[in-house]
């Protein structure tokens, strides 16, 4: 007889998902339908990263789709072997948004999580149906700030994840706000609970470096009611992530891992990556011309076309994500150097496992090993 997890299921919109694990979404096409579907059927929560899963899913089925088909095809795919799964969707990805979220509801998504930017018109872009919605923050006065907003919708998140500074990818604080002890994920959690219990008792996921069973634990005993973890899964066979980025995970030592600033992402907000990453030294060094051809965190000109982005401009302070994640997603890799975004426990994986070893270790059904 498999061994039983001794961990409380989660439960989120009426859905009882069996572990309480939600995998990130990791993007650029690390986080796509084989991944999260089989995170879905070990019994957590698998998550498809929305960022450029039009041209990622086109180029894959050899058809050209937009960004609504695509979310809608990603979503279905994840959920098709069963299990509970859905999509991270980045408020900063403004020109897609909208038609991301009406695709991952249409897909039959359990779950839209949202971050990169407070998601403040979420419930207002289309009805949710079954679909929960998710905001990621990093603060008790970000929560509030949501929850008073989407009042005006009438409506409550379903859940909420509590990102704290050592995740990976965009992170929700300042960079000399990063080694404050007042935000530490232990010290950020139980204001944000309160928060959540003033609003209704909101299940509160936490989220950053966040890596063993017994760090599952210790949070749930905290008062969180679930976890996501994105780094855990980042190199495993069925992640999406090219062999040369799982590799470069696999090599990191904790010296490897850096918070990119200046330059850094153009959406402005601190960004963890591996410094080896050949689109991180090209752009230390001035190696890559300003471009921008992929046009994902395009924002407003003054005639509201989506036209800029601060890397199409300059290179002093960014450099183009777009191009570098896509890249290391495995589009266009002879033609743009890769970018690879870790959490700060990437140090720790040194080899390539199945989601399946992953999650049962998190499950506390086998002793830990060192993945």
């Amino acid at each position: 007889m498999e061994p039983v997890s001794s961990l409380s299921p989660l439960v989120i919109k009426g859905k009882t998902i069996p572990l309480p694990i939600i995998q990130g979404g990791m993007g650029v096409g690390v986080s796509l339908s084989p991944l999260a579907s089989a995170v879905a059927k070990e019994g957590g929560v698998g998550i498809v990263s929305s960022a450029c899963l039009d041209r990622l899913v086109s180029k894959r089925d050899g058809k050209k789709v937009n960004t609504y088909e695509a979310t809608y095809k990603e979503v279905s795919l994840a959920k098709s072997s069963g299990g509970f799964a859905g999509i991270n969707i980045m408020v900063a990805l403004v020109r897609d948004y909208e038609d991301s979220v009406k695709g991952a509801v249409d897909g039959g998504a359990d779950f839209i999580i949202s971050g990169a930017g407070l998601p403040l018109n979420l419930p207002a872009i289309t009805p949710p149906k079954d679909t929960a919605l998710v905001p990621i923050v990093s603060s008790a006065r970000a929560l509030e700030l949501i929850c008073k907003k989407w009042e005006r919708f009438g409506y409550r998140p379903d859940a909420v994840v509590l990102e704290g500074p050592l995740a990976g990818g965009h992170l929700g604080f300042k960079i000399d706000q990063m080694d404050l002890e007042s935000n530490r994920l232990e010290n950020l959690l139980p204001p944000v609970k309160d928060m959540a219990m003033k609003y209704g008792d909101i299940p509160v996921i936490v989220a950053g470096g966040i890596y063993t069973y017994s760090d599952i634990r210790k949070f749930l005993a905290m008062g969180a009611n679930g976890v996501q973890m994105g780094t855990r899964f980042l190199a495993t066979e069925e992640s999406s992530a090219s062999p040369v980025y799982k590799k470069a995970v696999v090599d990191a030592r904790d010296e490897d891992i850096i918070v990119a600033h200046k330059p850094g992402s153009p959406c402005g907000l601190p960004f963890r990556i591996i410094k080896q990453s050949p689109m991180y030294v090209s752009a230390v060094k001035r190696l890559r011309q300003p471009k921008c051809d992929k046009g994902y965190v395009l924002l407003k000109d003054n005639e509201g076309k989506f036209t800029r982005c601060p890397a199409k401009e300059s290179n002093e302070s960014c450099f183009c994500i777009c191009n570098g994640l896509l890249s290391s997603a495995g589009y266009n890799p002879h033609k743009e150097e890769p970018l690879f975004t870790v959490g700060t426990n990437a140090s720790r994986v040194t080899k390539i496992v199945s989601v399946k070893t992953i999650m049962d270790e998190l499950a506390g059904k086998v002793l830990a090993a060192t993945v």
